[in-house]
């Protein structure tokens, strides 16, 4: 997989460290994550609803949000969500921004990237990758469903669908589908359990050709991810997630 310019994983995620145990211990971030994980379970997927209070977050922004960066990379390059540039990507429900970072970064000149999230904490968090990633894009707040598009924006949501309520849940589906015709590409656990409305969604978009997708695969980890991995007891040798892509539509022609 090339990127516009080397992205060593491990100095990025250096920096990601510094930047959150400025503040507290790794002990702290470490109890953090255990109990982040264990609410993750208890709330059936639903991750950023659980990370209430600092430490969590930056268990969250650690953790989570880089083994997201990785899954992502994997995907795009496995889907070939890489061969056509967009005009930009849009990031509904961004979180810590990683998912459209790696995207963005799978081309040789990186789009554009725009976020958008109900959380002041995730914009902040969003903007420093961005940055620190040398992408332009700048993410604001708001509400994912009513979020508007542009014809040609690819779109993303990563282990966000999941997050939101029944109905809300559906009138994104049709905001999504009635939308940008550029690429859309969604990322969720892997488990059907935890997304009980995988198989409406898949259909829509196997109807307009688009691909319902299983990744299992083994990657190295920055190393001190995977130390924070075993000091709190968990074991992420092999990442997962399920995807649904939709790649770019041909615009609509009038009848003769």
């Amino acid at each position: 997989m090339r990127y516009h310019r080397d992205v060593d994983l491990n100095s990025w995620y250096l920096k990601l460290e510094a930047r959150h145990l400025r503040d507290r211990s790794f002990s702290e971030v470490r109890r953090s994550l255990q109990a982040l994980s264990i609410a993750y379970v208890q709330r059936g997927g639903r991750e950023r609803r659980a990370t209430q209070g600092a430490g969590k977050r930056a268990a969250f922004a650690l953790f989570y949000g880089t083994l997201h960066l990785v899954i992502t990379r994997h995907v795009v390059a496995e889907l070939g969500a890489n061969r056509r540039r967009p005009r930009r990507i849009v990031d509904l429900g961004c979180g810590t921004g990683v998912v459209s970072a790696a995207w963005s970064l799978a081309f040789a000149s990186p789009p554009p990237v725009t976020g958008v999230d109900l959380s002041p904490w995730a914009i902040d968090e969003t903007r420093w990758v961005w940055r620190e990633l040398g992408l332009k894009g700048s993410p604001k707040r708001g509400n994912v469903v009513g979020a508007s598009l542009q014809d040609g924006d690819a779109v993303v949501l990563g282990w966000t669908v999941n997050e939101i309520d029944d109905d809300a849940r559906k009138t994104l589906l049709e905001n999504l589908l009635s939308g940008s015709r550029g690429p859309i590409l969604i990322l969720e656990p892997i488990s059907r359990r935890l997304v009980p409305w995988w198989r409406e969604w898949q259909a829509r978009f196997e109807e307009r050709g688009g691909r319902s997708d299983e990744w299992k695969f083994r990657t190295e980890l920055p190393e001190r991810l995977r130390l924070l991995d075993r000091a709190a007891g968990l074991d992420h040798q092999q990442l997962t997630a399920r995807t649904l892509y939709l790649p770019a539509q041909r615009p609509r022609t009038s009848s003769p």
